[in-house]
């Protein structure tokens, strides 16, 4: 996955390669000091790991960047599930 800086004129997040959704509809979300941990899953498929440094979201807030990454996986079409930090 390709995280690029959120541009400042409209405060988007853009992703790309993300894993098919039909295949791995549900999509986990954890973040911690140093990064967001993305879990995508399927019945069939198994589990997607993906790990995104903060330093390239480009959050001036982590959970601000967290609660972002879930509105736009949930856009796209992903179940979303957030792990609070550290639990």
């Amino acid at each position: 996955m390709h995280v690029y800086g959120r541009e400042e004129r409209t405060g988007v997040l853009r992703l790309a390669g993300l894993p098919n959704v039909a295949r791995y509809p549900e999509a986990t979300v954890e973040r911690n000091e140093e990064s967001i941990l993305i879990r995508f899953s399927g019945r069939y498929y198994g589990e997607q790991t993906m790990s995104v440094p903060l330093r390239y979201v480009g959050a001036e807030d982590d959970e601000m960047a967290e609660l972002e990454l879930l509105a736009q996986l949930q856009r796209i079409g992903y179940r979303v599930r957030r792990v609070s930090p550290g639990g």
